[in-house]
């Protein structure tokens, strides 16, 4: 894995909104939160007696377009090890630090043999990072 592979950025935008943002964008390009309910892991983890520091506000965004993701892994079953796709939100250094992991097309190759699968993978990557930089 690179250094490129992982999207950073950050927001001015308190978490939950930056989170509640990002979720009104994807569902404009046809994608969908998965997890809404679920995403922030204080009240997950909670949720499981495990108790958490004050002010942890970690959010795990999965964010999927379920209308390719059907197509995909009904194409190729073997591309769903890299199909969850998560964007990260906390808060530091009094903003929301965002991150998301993407892994470039030779490592999709790699990982999955597939000719078509890594341009189709980099092509959402690229569409996520352009639906967090929308919302920051």
């Amino acid at each position: 894995m690179q250094q490129q592979d992982l999207y950073r950025t950050e927001s001015s935008k308190p978490v939950a909104q930056f989170a509640g943002d990002l979720k009104e964008v994807a569902e404009k390009y046809g994608f969908v939160v998965h997890n809404a309910e679920k995403m922030a892991m204080a009240e997950a983890f909670a949720r499981h007696n495990a108790p958490v520091p004050p002010g942890f506000d970690l959010h795990m965004i999965q964010i999927c377009k379920p209308e390719k993701a059907a197509q995909s892994m009904g194409a190729n079953p073997e591309r769903s090890v890299l199909m969850p796709k998560f964007v990260m939100a906390f808060s530091g250094g009094g903003k929301t630090q965002i991150r998301f992991l993407r892994y470039n097309a030779e490592e999709i190759a790699a990982v999955v043999d597939d000719p078509q699968f890594p341009a189709s993978l980099t092509e959402t990557y690229g569409r996520i990072v352009a639906m967090i930089e929308e919302v920051r």
